[in-house]
């Protein structure tokens, strides 16, 4: 029998939280995530603590309370395939107070421990930087909700959509070791990083490796609905079945505030045999709400 993979997190069939990372379940130091489904009318109260958060309205409307001002209604597309994203961003030692709107709730969030303090904040759809990435059979969408640069400590957070048959976070590159230039300039970053999954239809699934170039590590997962793979260092490709549109959800946090990388040099000649963007993309904008 095939052992069981130590990156891959399968939710779990319950309401309320139905997926979770903790650093000592990823090996890690810093990044915690999990996944929420809410009921129209159900309360989820927390504290920040001593971390801050990111939390992404993957689904669903809620209105948000906190000790640092009321939000109010938050949250319009009904799945991640229907439209652009709400996050909000809470600095430590904050009370917070969230109430599903609707039956569709569902949330996607991550945390990290941090000694500073920065200002809440909601991030709203027409705010979202989108890129796409890559190109031919390798182009991807990124939209940017805590992007580097954002006044924040550690977190990151980005929705990717990868079309049916198409490689993302290609050509393959890492951020495990945080290494600077002689002349002072970040080359790379080390990152702890989750990726969370949505498919446009349920059956359908991505698939991801994750190596070093050492061979120390060299996994191969299948990404089905609302897993979680984890990558604790080295290379980590996808690609998205053919016929099925795959969403992940990233965050990451790590020794600086930044998405510096490292390709693996293998494979970074590809980057110059790309020609046009797939016509495909985007897959969501802020026309379709």
């Amino acid at each position: 029998m095939k052992a069981k993979s130590k990156l891959l997190i399968r939710p779990v069939a319950s309401p309320g939280e139905y997926t979770k990372v903790t650093p000592a379940q990823a090996g890690w130091e810093l990044l915690h995530f999990a996944a929420r489904r809410m009921s129209a009318g159900e309360k989820w109260e927390f504290d920040t603590g001593e971390n801050e958060y990111g939390v992404v309205v993957l689904g669903g409307i809620c209105s948000a309370e906190t000790s640092r001002g009321t939000l109010g209604s938050i949250g319009r597309r009904p799945n991640v395939f229907a439209g652009m994203p709400y996050t909000l961003y809470l600095p430590r030692r904050t009370e917070v107070k969230i109430e599903a709107v609707d039956d569709g709730l569902d949330l996607g969030y991550g945390w990290c421990e941090t000694d500073q303090d920065h200002p809440a904040r909601l991030i709203t759809p027409d705010e979202v930087k989108v890129e796409l990435r890559g190109g031919g059979n390798a182009t991807r969408q990124i939209n940017d909700m805590i992007p580097p640069g954002f006044d924040c400590h550690r977190l990151i957070a980005v929705e990717v959509y990868t079309p049916p048959g198409n490689w993302s976070s290609y050509p393959p590159h890492k951020h495990d070791v945080h290494q600077v230039s002689d002349t002072g300039d970040l080359i790379e970053a080390d990152l702890e990083e989750t990726y969370f999954y949505k498919q446009d239809r349920p059956e359908g699934y991505a698939i991801q490796r994750v190596y070093t170039g050492d061979g120390s590590l060299d996994e191969v997962v299948v990404a089905r609905q609302d897993d979680v793979v984890l990558v604790p260092e080295g290379y980590h490709p996808v690609v998205s079945a053919h016929g099925y549109t795959t969403y992940y959800l990233n965050f990451l946090a790590g020794s600086v505030q930044s998405l510096a990388n490292t390709d693996d040099p293998d494979f970074a000649w590809v980057k110059e045999t790309w020609g046009d963007k797939d016509p495909r993309l985007p897959i969501v904008s802020m026309d379709m709400e």
